[in-house]
């Protein structure tokens, strides 16, 4: 799996570093840093963090399937 997240539109809600904190961490108040390729293990995990962010700036590719790219857009 594939993690990218459009800093530019991300606010610092945190939401992702809540519900994935292995993928997604706060840096100080308002800097992101992500895992690009989290463990297929964190799927869950990841796709829910991404369903909450209010900004829809994180986008989940799925890298096994590539013919049936699975895109989640709740970044």
């Amino acid at each position: 799996m594939r993690v990218v997240v459009d800093l530019s539109r991300c606010q610092g809600y945190a939401q992702c570093a809540f519900l994935a904190p292995d993928a997604f961490r706060m840096y100080g108040e308002e800097a992101l840093m992500y895992d690009p390729n989290p463990d297929e293990s964190q799927r869950d995990q990841v796709l829910r963090a991404a369903a909450a962010c209010p900004l829809q700036a994180i986008l989940v590719e799925r890298l096994a399937d590539r013919d049936l790219a699975v895109e989640t857009r709740r970044s």
